[in-house]
């Protein structure tokens, strides 16, 4: 069914100017998963995860180990996330995930991003709810099937899973994540994704000034160093 999903590198790195902020928004997620869940990857999956993304991503070893140990530090900024929700350009749907240490700043910050590109900012619920928040892994392979055993045999509650051109996609509930990954590990060399997101339900195209309007909302938002991710309903 062909569901689309957006990859940070893609969406973020877009230019050499972006690295350093790429950089900066996988250290502070790093220290808060580091933080919450220890400073070990190997007793905390989520940091493994998240780790593995930033090599991906180019992030360099210092900039994950500065993260680490400052989070091993114990003190350091008490970050805490936040989604807002919204619509952009001719009724298309935006959320926006953010790690703050100051939500009052953030929510302004975000809702003049909304304001300068004629978009509009919700209330929690406004959007949201025409979201699937989704586990979503990409692999090298042909066998679907076994994919599927392995996630059934684990009693992962498997939303879809498709294979198009070599590669094995794999939706599941984002409370899935876990188990997915330690289902499908035994059979995967190496994710190509491997991210929980926010899946618009239904997709649609902007054209013209609502699309030109839209792409100067997502530079604002991607602008803001307490933005982490940004996901839509725009058809790109």
């Amino acid at each position: 069914m062909g569901r689309a999903y957006q990859n940070r590198k893609e969406s973020m790195a877009k230019t050499s100017d972006m690295k350093a902020k790429v950089y900066s928004k996988y250290g502070r997620e790093i220290y808060v998963c580091a933080k919450a869940g220890g400073p070990d990857p190997d007793g905390n999956l989520a940091l493994r995860s998240l780790i593995d993304r930033a090599k991906k991503d180019q992030v360099p070893t210092h900039v994950i180990d500065k993260a680490i140990d400052k989070a091993k530090g114990g003190g350091g900024e008490d970050f805490s996330p936040a989604l807002y929700e919204g619509f952009g350009p001719a009724g298309s749907m935006v959320l926006v995930e953010c790690l703050t240490d100051n939500p009052n700043r953030t929510f302004g910050d975000v809702r003049q991003c909304f304001t300068k590109s004629k978009s509009k900012i919700g209330t929690p619920g406004t959007v949201s709810h025409m979201f699937d928040h989704s586990a979503i892994f990409v692999f090298k392979g042909e066998d679907e099937e076994a994919a599927l055993d392995a996630l059934m045999e684990a009693d992962v509650d498997v939303t879809d899973i498709e294979n198009e051109d070599g590669m094995i996609s794999v939706f599941a509930p984002n409370t899935e994540y876990f188990k997915a990954k330690q289902a499908l590990e035994p059979l995967v060399d190496e994710f190509e994704v491997d991210e929980i997101q926010y899946l618009a339900q239904n997709l649609a195209p902007l054209t013209g000034e609502d699309l030109e309007q839209f792409e100067q909302l997502l530079d604002l938002l991607n602008d803001n160093d307490d933005v982490q991710n940004v996901y839509h309903s725009v058809e790109i």
